[in-house]
């Protein structure tokens, strides 16, 4: 795995997950609005536009981190 991949791709692969972050991966691979090209900031606050519940932004914010501790091989 490359630091080249997006992070909505990485979250995507998750989507069979059965926690929080596959309900997550799912819910944005249903939403065709999803700014995949925005950082984190941006991704924020497109879930709270969207009247997120806490724990949901919460779950983005794990998501990003687990994203960017990930190994680069």
């Amino acid at each position: 795995m490359t630091r080249s991949q997006s992070f909505t791709t990485w979250l995507k692969r998750h989507v069979k997950d059965d926690n929080a972050i596959g309900d997550l991966a799912r819910d944005v691979a249903a939403d065709p609005n999803w700014p995949s090209r925005m950082q984190l900031k941006g991704q924020r606050e497109y879930l709270e536009s969207l009247g997120a519940i806490p724990a949901a932004v919460a779950t983005l914010e794990r998501a990003w981190s687990l994203y960017q501790e990930r190994p680069t091989d």
